[in-house]
């Protein structure tokens, strides 16, 4: 429940969408984090077409790869850890169920690489990509972030009705 996250859920609530923050302290791998949100996703009486995934960073990466599995109606990613070289991250090609995809991400990122994000919007036509002067916690984007995000479910909402 860090600060990004935080903010993003009060704007999901002031939209009357209902938010679930995954605990993932006791998780340290990608790879479980993957199975624990397809897990949560699962015991939901919400179809996948229905759901957003938010992530940043590694968060960003396991959305990304539960995107591949499942139809989602959106991601929201900020500074996803996509194509890093760690062995975590065992999944390294990503095709995301959606069409909706939008990223921020720092231009002055320390530890995931701005470019990786550029190649993803590349690659993946439509992916709306912010690249923001900011580093890695994109702190001093948080305005920024929630106004993007309160726009996203805007649009979601008017393509679901």
């Amino acid at each position: 429940m860090g600060y990004k996250i935080q903010r993003l859920i009060a704007e999901a609530k002031h939209y009357g969408l209902n938010t679930i923050s995954v605990d993932y302290r006791n998780c340290a791998m990608a790879s479980g984090r993957v199975t624990l949100l397809i897990d949560t996703l699962k015991q939901l009486d919400t179809l996948p077409q229905q759901i957003i995934l938010v992530g940043s960073s590694m968060g960003g990466y396991v959305s990304t790869v539960v995107a591949n599995n499942l139809p989602v109606a959106g991601l929201f990613l900020m500074a996803p850890a996509l194509w890093m070289p760690a062995e975590e991250y065992t999944i390294q090609s990503y095709q995301s169920q959606t069409s909706k995809v939008e990223i921020i991400h720092g231009i002055n990122d320390e530890v995931v690489p701005c470019e990786n994000s550029i190649r993803f919007a590349r690659e993946h036509e439509g992916t709306i990509l912010h690249l923001v002067p900011d580093d890695h916690r994109l702190k001093a984007s948080l305005d920024f972030i929630a106004c993007q995000f309160r726009r996203f479910i805007k649009e979601l909402s008017e393509i679901n009705h």
